[in-house]
This record gives structure tokens, sequence and C-alpha cells, in this order.
């Protein structure tokens, strides 16, 4: 099926005689010789609406099997009609380029298109029907503009395979044999396998066995003219199984997780910064930093994934935009889901802002709770490891309360995905925008702590995002460059400083244990060794041959700040403190012969007071709403977050704090559950 003009006769016919099957067209074989007359003599004759009726009526009319069938590019706006077609067959959208459509219909002069015209453009029937397409679609074919017929027939019948393949697509963990034997179904994961389970048994992280899949050129250059939303929808299609997720139910997440809860209809925003500097926005979600462009979407993937039969306790560590993201994330999910999920976040008392701590802890009712905890990040994320594997803890969830564990932190493979789909969206902007041609390179500069913003760039370039030169920018925690360049990863002796940009002040990246996965082209042993040498030594090595070409460095405080105050003196746009060492790095690294895009990750008014000492202001009160109010006063760009805003003026809650013990934050766990259990009951 798809919109007329998009070949779906010819192309039928091809994978008819490919296939050795009858090919029915529903126009010609079965309209017009139900009506004894042409469709454009029966819409002429009735009328569009009536049109549709009676199309439909036709197809409730018709059965049949082991056949190739050419929809009509109305056919799918009939309700009935589609739940009668799919029982029978795989729906399979050809989604082809708007322009070759018009193209090929001005020439063959097309009279018979219901809703045609001449007060209607031929691109907004075009637009409107794409809905109809989207929600009876099992699968997609993505048509580069000028595909052939016999192009796009390939596509379809690699598509069908796919879909017919359930099992094609499973997931490894980094660490062990899992999945790897075909034989059998015992022990294969599905994508809603490692979304609900988020760490693998063997304490690895999961990673799909045959990696992420490679769009071609022209269908990279399809998402040029597209909305974020809509280059999220393909890019997910592509990276998750239909068996797992149907593209009809994508659809309705993605849309539900990029709409009006982003301060920004564009979600992502590209704006040029200075020079051949440009910043990716992705502060514009309901809590102001990158994660959510993230967990607005995969809370919901997650809730869909679950078993009906079983309640799950989300444990995350954050460092302090996780946290506040997971938590407005699951706190939007329906009541009936809500009462099976429950979040738990955990947060370095004494290591994040007063807005990230002010965020989490307004949630006090409902499905997710914040709490204290008297140590730093790198303890919190190694504690929640550790439940995991905790057999009498899990055991008493599941026994007492039918509950299991899982994560939202980026160990997650679901939280990964989005950012593979930001950092591709960013560089059609760049085209939209008339900065680039298609294939033209660009630099990536990412501050990162728990290298997944990171990571997610490196799948985006392998899935073909010319991305020339991958930057980590660190702050004063600088074990992540400190490797790269050396290929030594040493947390010995290292002490975590507290730093103006928290959400990077980590020594410990989970996402690193991808990577070496992913540069070692699936070596487990490997990896498995590295890190059970970390947990006896702090300390492992791997060759400098082994590492791709990560561009790496760090700056200091006193560089963070000063920068803040050199762009706003020259742009009047405000860096947040993480942002301010994305581009002290990127200033000292690229070498200006192509763009370098800076990821933006958080919105500075999360770091108030950070942010008014590097602008010089003298005397600034406690009052975070009086902070928020002077960096207001100053119209500088990007405006006030106002969803933040309003957040803030809630009244402050107080909230549980617990030591740096893990019996402390194992009893947080099971007081939790019980209150949540009794309160259900």
């Amino acid at each position: 099926m798809g919109p007329p003009g998009a070949g779906k006769t010819t192309v039928g016919r091809i994978i008819g005689h490919r296939l050795g099957r009858s090919v029915i067209d529903v126009d010609d074989d079965i309209l017009e010789k139900a009506w004894d007359m042409t469709v454009a003599e029966k819409l002429s004759e009735v009328g569009g609406e009536q049109f549709l009726e009676e199309e439909g009526k036709a197809l409730l009319n018709f059965t049949i099997s082991g056949s190739v069938i050419s929809l009509t590019g109305s056919n799918p706006i009939h309700s009935r009609s589609m739940e009668h077609v799919k029982q029978n067959g795989i729906a399979v959208y050809l989604d082809v380029c708007t322009e070759d459509i018009i193209e090929r219909l001005e020439r063959m002069k097309v009279d018979r298109i219901v809703g045609q015209g001449p007060e209607v453009s031929m691109r907004d029937i075009l637009r409107y029907r794409q809905q109809f397409y989207k929600k009876w679609c099992d699968t997609r074919v993505l048509c580069g503009a000028g595909d052939t017929a016999e192009k796009i027939a390939d596509k379809v019948l690699e598509a069908v395979k796919r879909y017919q393949d359930s099992e094609s697509e499973t997931f490894v963990s980094t660490r062990g044999t899992l999945s790897r034997n075909s034989g059998s179904n015992t022990g294969k994961k599905f994508f809603s396998d490692v979304i609900v389970e988020g760490l693998a048994p063997d304490g690895g992280l999961y990673v799909p066995l045959n990696g992420l899949p490679k769009l071609t050129s022209s269908e990279w250059q399809r998402l040029v003219n597209m909305s974020f939303p809509e280059r999220a929808q393909v890019l997910l299609e592509r990276c998750i199984h239909p068996a797992d997720v149907p593209p009809a139910h994508l659809l309705e997440i993605v849309e539900r997780a990029y709409g009006e809860n982003f301060a920004c209809s564009r979600i992502a925003p590209v704006r040029h910064l200075m020079h051949n500097q440009y910043v990716v926005e992705l502060f514009h979600g309901p809590t102001a930093s990158f994660k959510d462009l993230s967990l607005q979407l995969m809370p919901q993937l997650f809730a869909y994934c679950i078993p009906r039969t079983c309640n799950y306790l989300v444990l995350v560590a954050t460092s302090g935009d996780t946290g506040s993201a997971v938590l407005e994330g699951f706190k939007n999910l329906s009541d009936i889901d809500k009462q099976r999920i429950t979040v738990l976040a955990f947060f370095p008392e004494k290591g994040i802002s007063s807005v990230q701590k002010m965020q989490m802890t307004r949630y006090v009712e409902g499905n997710v709770k914040a709490v204290g905890v008297n140590s730093d990040f790198d303890f919190c994320q190694r504690a929640i490891k550790k439940m995991f594997t905790n057999s009498e803890l899990t055991g008493f969830l599941a026994v007492e309360y039918g509950t299991a564990l899982s994560t939202a932190n980026s160990i997650n493979w679901a939280r990964l995905l989005p950012q593979v789909v930001y950092h591709s969206s960013a560089y059609f902007d760049l085209i939209s925008q008339g900065v680039l041609s298609f294939g033209d390179p660009i630099d990536v500069c990412i501050p990162t702590g728990n290298f997944g913003n990171v990571l997610a760039a490196v799948y985006a370039k392998r899935m073909g995002i010319p991305i020339r030169k991958l930057i980590c920018a660190s702050n004063q925690n600088n074990i992540l460059t400190d490797f790269l360049r050396t290929g030594e990863y040493d947390l010995n002796g290292r002490r975590l400083l507290i730093s103006v940009s928290p959400s990077i002040d980590i020594l410990k990246s989970s996402n690193l244990e991808r990577y070496l996965y992913l540069i070692s082209n699936g070596d487990w042993q490997l990896v498995r060794d590295l890190y059970s040498q970390l947990e006896r030594q702090n300390l492992f090595r791997v060759p400098g041959s082994l590492l791709e070409r990560i561009q790496q460095g760090w700056c200091s405080e006193e560089e963070c700040l000063a920068t803040i105050q050199s762009v706003h003196s020259a742009t009047g746009y405000i860096l947040d403190p993480h942002t301010a060492v994305a581009k002290v790095v990127a200033d000292r690294l690229q070498d200006g012969t192509c763009p370098v895009v800076i990821a933006s990750t958080a919105h500075y008014a999360k770091f108030a007071p950070a942010v008014l000492k590097a602008l010089k202001f003298k005397e600034v009160t406690e009052n975070t709403l009086h902070q928020l109010q002077l960096l207001h006063s100053l119209g500088s760009l990007p405006p006030v977050h106002n969803t933040l805003l309003e957040s803030l003026k809630e009244d402050k809650q107080k909230h549980k704090i617990c030591e740096a013990d893990h019996s402390a934050l194992i009893h947080q766990v099971e007081t939790f559950i019980q209150d949540k259990f009794m309160k259900v009951l």
C-alpha cells in the first residue's frame, strides 16, 4: 500500500513474478469488475465520500490468500476493509518521496484520486493520507528519491523477510555467550526482553548481536525534510523489530513522547553559535536536559513491553539530570501502568545542583520517588548494579510482591537509541539550514561522564551519518579522556571532584563497556576479562591499536566559567557549564575545516549559581527563583525554560537521605515497595 503514484501496481507485478504468485490490482481486478465501470467514472458518479464507502464494501467482499495484492491509494482510509485485508496478509507501506509521486502523477495525468480538484493541492492530499498508511502498515519500505521499481521490489522482499523472521534480531551480553547459539529459543533475548531486564544476568550490558542497521545514502536523504518525530519513527522502526513493537504502536509512542511536552516544536533544534560552531539544543523537554529525549520515550516502550503478569521496580542512579527525567517520564504513564511500574532514584546528596535536587524531590506522591545518598554517583550506580545480582533481594521482591527489578539508566539499551536519533537529526538540520550538502562531514563534540552520549554518536556514524571526528569533552574528572589518550583505565588514587558541571562528575563510565565491545568486534571474552580486572584491581589496559580515533580533552573550572562569560559577551547566548566544557575542548581540538556540532545537554537555568558567577554577578541570594529572575532579566538566548520555572515555584519538599551503605539502600528499596504495595491494596 501507499499513496497514488507510489508504484504499487508495478512493484506488485515484479514481486509476483519473482515469487511465482498471482498478482491482484484492486483498481483493475476488483473495483472495475465489480462496478462495470472505470474507477474515474465511479468517482465522478458518486463523489469522494461515497466512493470510499463503495470501495471499502468491494474489498470486504473479497478474500484471497497466497497472492500479491496492490491496494488503491485510498483503501487504507476505510478501517473495516483494512481490518479484513490484514487478517490474511502483511501490509507493506511504500513510503515514496513526495516529489517523485507528484512528478509521476503529473506525467500520467491521473484523474481518479479521491479529493482531487482545482482547489486542493496534491501535496496536501498526500500529507493527509500518510496517517492511514502508518496506521495500518506492518512494515515500511523507505524509498529513496529516484529508486527504480526493481530496487523497491528488492526492499519489499527484504522487509517481508525481516518481518517474518522475528528471531533475526537478538541481543547479547558484552560479557558472555548469551544468545549466540542459534539452535534453540532458550536464552535468546529480543528488544522487548532487554528493555525490561536492563542489565544482563552476567553483569554485562545488552547489545544487538548483528549491530545496528545501515541506511543507504538515498534513504538518509529522505530524512532531511522530515520533522524530528518523523525522523525518530523511521530510525526506531529500523532498530526495533516489529514483533517487539509494531510500527503503529511505535508511532503512538513517538507522537506522545515528542509533542507538547517539549517547549520547542522542533524538539532538538540546531542553532549557530559562532564561527563554524553550532549547538544542538537538547534541553527543551520538561526537565530541561538531554535526558528527556530518551526518557519521554523509554518509559512508554517499557510499559508496552513488560509482561502483564508482573510488577516492576525501576532503579536509577543519577548524577543530576537522569533522575528528574526518569521520574517525569514514568510519572506520566497511564494509571494502569503506574500501578505496575514504580521508580526509585538515588542521587548524591551533595553532588548535584540545587535546581536538580528540587526537581527530583518534588515527587512525593504516586509511583516515583527520589532518595539522597551521602556519597557520590559512582557509589549509587555501583550499589544498584549489585542489587540486580543480589538473589536475596530479588527473591524477596518476587515472592512477596510479584515485583522484578529493572533500570532506566543508560545501561538500558532503550536509553541509547533515542540519542542516536538526535545526533542524526542535528546533521539533517544543518542540511536544511544550507550549511551542508548531504555527504559533507561534521565534527561532534560532547560533554560526557557515563559515555552514553558519545557512544550514541559512534552508533550514528556507523549507521551512515558522516561524522568525521568525535570529540569527548570532560571536566576535571577526566578519567575518560585519559583512557582514550592512553588506553589505560585507572581508578586507583582517583577521587571524584565536585564541579560546576555535576552531570559529568563520574569516574566509572558504564557505557564504555559497550564501546569496548564494539571496537573489539564483539570480543566478549576480552570485555569480560577487562571488567573482571577492573573489579579486582581498579584498573585495566587495552592496546592502543584497539581504540578508534576519538579525540579527547578536558577543561578546568576556571576555563569553563570563563567560556560562559566570553560566549555571552560575544553572542548574547548563555551556555550551561556542561556545554561550556564541550566548547572549551572544541576550541582546542577542532581544525576549522568543517562544522562542529556541540551537544548542549542542559538549560543553563539548572545551574544558575555557577552561571551567575561566570557572568560576574556580585551579589546573588540563595533563593533559586531569584537567581532565575536575574538570568531572565538579561534577555539572553536561549530564553528561560518556562516548564522548569513553574516546577520550581512548587513548595519545597523534604526527602529521604541515607548513608553510603549498601544495606541502607536496600532498606530504602524494601520500604518503598512495601509502601506502594499497601497503597495499591
